[in-house]
């Protein structure tokens, strides 16, 4: 018998770090999926501690927290009940709850580089700085990702190539990895269409966006197809990494969007 001390091992635990319990039972089928999936996530991040409890072996835990169905995963911070789920979640729904639920004490130092960057390179050190001391924290090297970008599009492409379809910001490293390409291509200037091209990737190696996108929609206008659509695909990622309330996003958005028709 493996008999949990749920006020020790859980509500008291949970003042010190997060504490995600998996009630469980090895006849479970779902249990037998979901279990692996979780003991990994907790192994890949940091900031919360998983508990497993056997419902055949804890009854009265069971019964006093309700466990009608299993798998049923619970979440304990500061010795309270803050969220649940039930059933065999993926990998990548699981990440969302946690990341929902769960807070995480870096992304307080994040969004003070992020508040105080108006000195440029200042920011890079300090995002550089946290990136090597995080290893695992995607937030700070999508971060960096986005700054060091324009001019450095081989490092931001490296910097975001962990973030897959999986994760929640798969659709910025995304963007990021579109327009690294972008930077990094040949035109022809000989060709009107690559011409207005070459001109945009200028102007974005620059920083200068608002010179690049009305560039990039009129060789959307010019030809949609040209190199497998790369006009409307970087305008996408730009737009997807401004975000949609930027005031460049609201600018050239409509005229995009009428540029596809």
């Amino acid at each position: 018998m493996s008999q949990i001390d749920f006020q020790k091992e859980v509500i008291e635990a949970s003042n010190e770090q997060p504490i995600v319990v998996d009630f469980w039972a090895p006849w479970c089928g779902p249990c037998q999926y979901l279990g692996p999936v979780l003991e990994a996530l907790e192994k890949e991040q940091t900031g919360w501690k998983l508990l497993k409890v056997n419902v055949d072996e804890n009854q009265e835990i069971s019964q006093q927290y309700g466990i009608r169905g299993i798998p049923d995963v619970r979440l304990f911070i500061k010795g309270k009940e803050i969220d649940r789920f039930t059933g065999a979640l993926p990998k990548n729904q699981i990440e969302k709850w946690l990341t929902k639920n769960i807070p995480d004490e870096r992304d307080e130092a994040l969004q003070k580089i992020l508040n105080a960057a108006t000195d440029k390179k200042a920011a890079i050190d300090k995002l550089q700085q946290l990136v090597v001391q995080n290893p695992d924290y995607l937030k700070a090297k999508l971060a960096l990702a986005e700054i060091i970008l324009w001019e450095n599009p081989d490092e931001a492409t490296e910097l975001v190539k962990p973030v897959d379809i999986t994760h929640e910001q798969f659709p910025i490293a995304e963007a990021i990895r579109t327009i690294a390409g972008f930077l990094k291509s040949d035109f022809n200037p000989a060709l009107p269409i690559d011409e207005k091209l070459q001109t945009a990737q200028k102007a974005l190696k620059e920083g200068d966006q608002d010179t690049a996108l009305p560039l990039l929609i009129e060789a959307v206008m010019l030809n949609k197809s040209h190199l497998d659509e790369l006009a409307r695909k970087v305008t996408i990622a730009i737009f997807n990494l401004l975000g949609p309330e930027h005031e460049l996003t609201k600018k050239y958005r409509r005229r995009f969007d009428m540029a596809l028709y």
